[in-house]
């Protein structure tokens, strides 16, 4: 097991750069030795990044259990089990067979509220359909003494199935009522799946947590509508945050080239995609001439170009002062972590942090208060650790 300190410094012309963020991924598991001799003064804090282990292939989510445990996800269809910040060497068995290909695979990880109580862990996944198709699937299941999911209950499916593996958006987050909100997106192939009310694609849902679908939900009486929909026009949302504390619901989606979103997502509103959008195609040609309609939401930010918004939390730690109410976002393809200086539901900058550190798939608060973050390519699980 590999466990060492990753020290930068930026700032004051001084830069102390670490290699293990550059490696090749074929390279990363044996990080060499760094000099621990600087943390990186960001515009805030002076954060010391901590590195906890560092042989991850594909990361995706992360949960923390009621015992202190801590849970990631590997998209090829694991997850692995930490304990007072390091790897146990256990991974949970009898989790279902996954459709992995491309972004789909096994992904979200989320303990239930009370879990001390219930005992639930929900996990967001592909699930396998004939000639290579997959549809992003919410289950639940209980861990045993010897880690097997048990009691397994397959709560939805956001049909239709489809082929391939783009755009599968994929978080769950709880609310302060216990409702469980999940992401999917438009499939890639078929943006307009997005602002089609008839499929379950390119939008935000809202069921109980047994998956029943809430009576107030706002399209659950609308004829041919897919009642768990609580926001559409999202093209492919890998974050997803509920504020507890001011009761709000913040999403973040990837953009074609340029137009990666922050969204406050409210009960039944249309976020535009594509429509609307700040992006263009691959090719560089246009996808809409227009970035605002009428009865369609804008972005709290939005990056241009891309960043490759990913997994997402917002700071509520009394840890990191100078950080409260500030939302923190992996950035996938600039490989950092984007902060956004909020002002309540107002986004007023952003700072780039901790560059070349990987292709950050998800940042996370810990239940004592830490931030935590996972990454691709440098395989990493870091602590950010801040300095007096």
């Amino acid at each position: 097991m590999n466990r060492y300190n990753l020290w930068i410094l930026i700032g004051a012309g001084m830069l102390a750069t670490v290699s293990c963020a550059t490696k090749e991924a074929d390279d990363i598991n044996q990080p060499e030795p760094v000099d621990p001799t600087f943390a990186q003064q960001t515009e805030k804090h002076l954060i010391k990044v901590d590195t906890l282990f560092t042989e991850f292939e594909s990361p995706w989510g992360m949960t923390w259990l009621s015992d202190g445990k801590m849970l990631v996800t590997e998209r090829k269809g694991e997850i692995l089990i930490f304990e007072n910040d390091e790897f146990t060497g256990q991974k949970v068995t009898g989790l279902p067979e996954v459709h992995e290909v491309n972004q789909a695979g096994l992904l979200d990880v989320a303990a239930h509220p009370i879990h001390a109580e219930n005992g639930w862990i929900y996990i967001a996944y592909a699930k396998p359909f004939p000639d290579n198709k997959g549809a992003l699937t919410i289950m639940r299941f209980k861990l045993d003494d010897n880690n097997n999911a048990i009691d397994q209950e397959e709560i939805i499916v956001a049909m239709p199935e489809w082929e391939g593996g783009r755009h599968f958006g994929s978080r769950i987050v709880f609310d302060n009522e216990g409702y469980l909100y999940f992401s999917n997106g438009d499939k890639g192939n078929k943006p307009e799946n997005a602002q089609t009310l008839t499929n379950a694609h390119g939008k935000v849902h809202r069921i109980h947590d047994d998956g029943r679908i809430p009576a107030d939900n706002p399209f659950v009486n609308e004829e041919g509508a897919v009642g768990s929909i609580w926001s559409y026009g999202n093209r492919n949302p890998q974050g997803l945050y509920f504020d507890k504390a001011n009761n709000r619901l913040w999403e973040a989606e990837h953009g074609p080239m340029g137009g990666d979103e922050l969204n406050l997502i409210e009960k039944g509103k249309n976020y535009g995609w594509p429509v609307i959008t700040y992006g263009q195609n691959y090719d560089g040609t246009p996808i809409t001439e227009i970035t605002e309609k009428e009865g369609m939401e804008q972005p709290v930010t939005y990056y241009v170009p891309s960043i490759a918004t990913c997994g997402m939390t917002m700071v509520t730690s009394d840890r990191y002062p100078n950080w409260k109410g500030d939302i923190l976002i992996g950035a996938l393809a600039k490989m950092h972590i984007n902060r956004v200086d909020m002002d309540g539901a107002t986004a007023l900058s952003q700072e780039v942090m901790f560059q070349d550190i990987g292709r950050v798939r998800q940042v996370s608060e810990s239940p004592d208060g830490y931030l935590y973050a996972i990454t691709e390519g440098t395989g990493l699980l870091v602590k950010l650790l801040p300095v007096e």
